[in-house]
């Protein structure tokens, strides 16, 4: 089971997040709770991860994540901005001081114009936007799905060096 999480990131993103006594929530679409089941791989996961949430469609985006709805229809909740404001809503569900947000496609929609699967994560820390980025990747869509959910761990790991790095609170 180790070769399927990116191990030595979750231990990384731990120890981040322990020298700052902040704690992480996770706000997941595309890869359907792959990047919670990552982050509890971590010993002593309890102490970092207070847990997270899988919306899958629009309608639940915006009532369990408060994702504004006129934009989530315009978008099919797939945007960089959508991604922003689960990070942001997750943190605040979950009390923690940072927050994770991905959505995006593990497949081809053809009916939507979505030709090559894609995806949009942010990583919000602190009141503030610490990283995000687009994804893609084609392939069955669980390998999809995987790959996403490993780029988002290290780009989470990358973020919370850089606070560390920066010595800001």
């Amino acid at each position: 089971m180790s070769e399927l999480f990116p191990i030595a990131d979750i231990e990384e993103i731990k120890r981040c997040l322990l020298k700052r006594n902040w704690t992480i929530g996770v706000a997941e679409s595309v890869t359907a709770g792959l990047i919670q089941a990552a982050l509890s791989q971590a010993e002593s996961a309890r102490r970092i991860f207070q847990g997270g949430m899988t919306v899958y469609n629009i309608g639940q985006k915006c009532r369990q994540l408060g994702i504004e709805p006129i934009y989530a229809e315009e978008c099919n909740a797939v945007s960089p901005g959508i991604a922003r404001q689960m990070a942001e809503h997750i943190a605040d569900v979950f009390c923690s001081q940072v927050g994770v947000g991905i959505t995006g496609y593990a497949a081809p929609v053809p009916e939507k114009g979505i030709g090559k699967p894609f995806a949009y994560v942010c990583i919000y820390g602190e009141g503030r936007l610490l990283q995000e980025g687009r994804m893609e990747h084609q392939g069955d869509p669980f390998e999809v799905q995987l790959y996403y959910m490993r780029q988002a761990v290290s780009l989470l790991r990358h973020a919370l060096e850089l606070v560390d790095k920066s010595g800001t609170r």
